[in-house]
């Protein structure tokens, strides 16, 4: 008989063979990417892989995961919607703003938005806001993960546009797409300075991570609106 363990807000840890993470499945019956479906005490659950999900992998780090049944979350770099999906598990009752650059994906993301109405897709450069303001509401969280050289301006710019003053931040900041020359370590700071201090809205850094070893040179961040 499998096991269930409450991790944070809708998220858990199924024990089945082997610990999972994992989340309830809103979507009964359906998987998104190959992931296991696993049934304790008559309740559905997804598991979710933290090598194919930085905010996954935040979650294994130990990162406080700031959200609720009823939070609404601006996703920047929402790809085909592996993470989107779990996140759309946890905010059953909120509501995903999931931004997407590339037509292929949003492909993806529109089928998975036809079967989990609180994903809103947007096709999108997450680095100009100005262009979904019209189709986004002030959010609780904003999480971000893009592969753009100025993650810390991109984050900031959605910030000051949607993320209320008691909204948090989660980014996952890859170094190569920054520099890719430059020592990861080295981008981490520097990054993580401009966030607190180089553009308006500054922010409080609250944690910062490696992501190892579920993704190599990738640090996670939680930030909160100063």
């Amino acid at each position: 008989m499998p096991e269930i363990k409450r991790l944070s807000n809708g998220i858990f840890e199924v024990i089945k063979d082997k610990k999972h993470l994992a989340t309830k499945n809103l979507d009964s019956g359906k998987t998104v990417y190959g992931e296991k479906l696993i049934t304790v005490e008559g309740v559905e659950y997804r598991t979710w892989d933290p090598r194919r999900s930085k905010l996954g992998a935040m979650v294994l780090k130990k990162f406080n995961t700031p959200l609720k049944e009823d939070s609404k979350v601006l996703y920047l770099g929402a790809a085909s919607g592996t993470t989107v999906s779990h996140v759309s598990d946890i905010v059953s009752e909120g509501a995903v703003y999931a931004v997407e650059f590339a037509p292929r994906s949003m492909r993806d993301l529109i089928g998975l938005a036809s079967r989990r109405k609180n994903i809103h897709p947007i096709l999108a450069d997450a680095g100009k806001p100005d262009s979904y303001s019209h189709l986004v509401e002030p959010v609780d969280l904003i999480f971000q993960d893009v592969a753009q050289p100025n993650q810390a301006e991109i984050a900031a710019r959605n910030a000051v546009r949607f993320l209320k003053r008691d909204g948090y931040l989660l980014l996952s900041i890859k170094a190569r797409s920054i520099d890719t020359v430059a020592k990861p370590k080295e981008v981490f700071k520097a990054e993580v300075k401009k966030l607190e201090q180089a553009f308006e809205p500054r922010f409080e850094i609250l944690n910062a991570k490696d992501l190892m070893p579920y993704h190599e040179d990738h640090l996670g961040v939680l930030a909160k609106l100063k």
